[in-house]
């Protein structure tokens, strides 16, 4: 069954963020709401279940959510040795942080505890728009958490980037990408805002309080950003992410190729032995639902051949690289040329969709519409 025996990939999820961040969503809260160390203790208790299935299977560990940088430094150290011990053979380890949380102390502390690759939120290298979004730090906070990395041994290092925040122009976000590519970094990950529900961004909009950024403008920054990265030599790999060569991030590529995975914590999910299984959202009832030694799952499903086939065609099609027919066959059992004919031709037509030496993929053109393309795929 799927993850029993082939590689799998590791996330643990870590639901806090500050206070007045207006980005965070439903499954992110304020940490000073919240015991840290029973949520720690219940997260390693949760790894513990996975032990006889963890080790040479795990490929790749991701600890992501909110900030996991806002943690006791103790606690979240405690986390990352629960992890190494218990994935043996974890090749790629990426833990998130907020530049405004970290110092070369603790990045160090992290690169020596086995963690090699550092994914920081910088979101905009522009003061006003960081503001905007209630992020606690500055530009010059994020070009001094890239100079702390490099001092700690990090040579595996991305930024991730918000493109579309209201108040933005095409050349201020023009200036987010150039201090980005000018700090040397190996990876970049280019998001347009999005509004989650029950955010207070999302709440903001609805009652007219905020101006989003146009449709056009919105698609005018994704193109500059595809256009500004491949002339620093950053490859797009996938929709809204660019490294250089050999940088990819291993860990996103195992959620594009539909591969199995473990999730960890509060509202974590997992693609393990055939279902797909969603954690409860709430804090407190997740720790307590470990405390008491029951399961934290709340939704639980085993998707069907054909849904399936489905799913891993629309992550696929995520990738620059789209999908690899023959893989797709052997992975899923049908053929994508056949299962797939509609949705092909009239994409194709379009000039959405292109196929060669037995793959198919998006266009440049499709890139900015992928949703809608995808959609095409996502049933049939």
């Amino acid at each position: 069954m799927a993850g029993l025996y082939g590689e799998t990939a590791l996330y643990i999820h870590i639901p806090f963020c500050e206070k007045k961040c207006r980005y965070c969503g439903f499954y992110s809260e304020p940490i000073e709401f919240h015991n840290v160390q029973a949520l720690i203790d219940a997260l390693i208790c949760e790894i513990e279940r996975y032990q006889y299935q963890l080790g040479q299977n795990i490929q790749t560990a991701y600890i992501g959510g909110g900030s996991p940088s806002i943690l006791p430094r103790e606690q979240l150290l405690k986390l990352v040795g629960k992890i190494i011990n218990s994935c043996s053979e974890v090749e790629e380890f990426t833990v998130e942080v907020n530049p405004g949380q970290v110092d070369e102390d603790i990045l160090c502390r992290l690169r020596n505890s086995g963690i090699n690759r550092l994914s920081i939120g910088a979101q905009s290298f522009n003061q006003n728009e960081l503001d905007f979004l209630g992020r606690g730090h500055s530009p010059e906070s994020i070009k001094r958490a890239v100079a702390a990395a490099r001092k700690s041994g990090f040579g595996n290092i991305s930024l991730d980037l918000i493109f579309a925040i209201p108040g933005s122009t095409l050349q201020s976000w023009e200036y987010s990408l150039h201090c980005a590519i000018d700090l040397g970094v190996e990876h970049i990950s280019a998001y347009s805002l999005t509004y989650e529900e029950q955010t207070t961004l999302e709440k903001l909009r609805q009652a007219g309080k905020i101006v989003i950024v146009d449709e056009e403008t919105d698609r005018a920054m994704y193109e500059m950003a595809v256009d500004e990265l491949e002339k620093s030599r950053f490859v797009q790999y996938e929709i809204s992410n660019f490294a250089k060569a050999g940088f990819e991030c291993r860990h996103n590529l195992f959620y594009w190729a539909n591969k199995s995975y473990i999730g960890i914590g509060p509202a974590a999910t997992s693609y393990w032995q055939g279902r797909r299984v969603t954690n409860v959202a709430n804090i407190e009832k997740y720790i307590h639902l470990i405390q008491d030694g029951q399961s934290a799952v709340v939704e639980s499903e085993t998707p069907d051949e054909i849904e399936i086939a489905c799913e891993t065609a629309v992550l696929n099609l995520r990738r620059r690289s789209g999908i690899d027919l023959m893989e797709f066959k052997e992975q899923t059992g049908f053929d994508a040329l056949e299962l797939f004919a509609d949705a092909i031709a009239n994409n194709e037509q379009l000039g959405l969709i292109e196929r060669s030496q037995g793959k198919i993929y998006l266009t440049r053109k499709a890139l900015p519409i992928a949703d809608s393309v995808l959609c095409d795929f996502a049933g049939v």
